[in-house]
């Protein structure tokens, strides 16, 4: 994932505070990959939904590999097939203590 962080190439931006739903083994991934390359997961989600805006991919193959070895530690089976599929289940009932 390659960042510019040259001042020429800035761009001033608002964000907002969302409360986003994600799959959890999906986010485990995510903080990984991100913390791997020391960005916040925000600036990941942007640089994926930028990239794939302009139908571009946002890794390579060095990337692909070590999300691969995330997913695998994470226990993460799910591919893009999945998308738009996932149906989540009810939440577990804790028993009283």
């Amino acid at each position: 994932m390659y960042q510019d962080n040259s001042s020429a190439s800035r761009h001033s931006i608002e964000r907002v505070q969302t409360g986003v739903r994600v799959e959890k083994r999906i986010l485990k991934v995510m903080k990984a990959l991100a913390e791997y390359h020391d960005l916040t997961l925000g600036d990941l989600i942007e640089g994926i939904v930028l990239h794939a805006f302009e139908g571009k991919c946002t890794f390579g193959a060095e990337n692909l590999k070590l999300i691969a070895e995330l997913k695998n530690i994470y226990h993460l089976d799910l591919d893009a097939s999945a998308s738009h599929k996932l149906v989540e289940r009810p939440a577990r009932r804790r028993r009283p203590s």
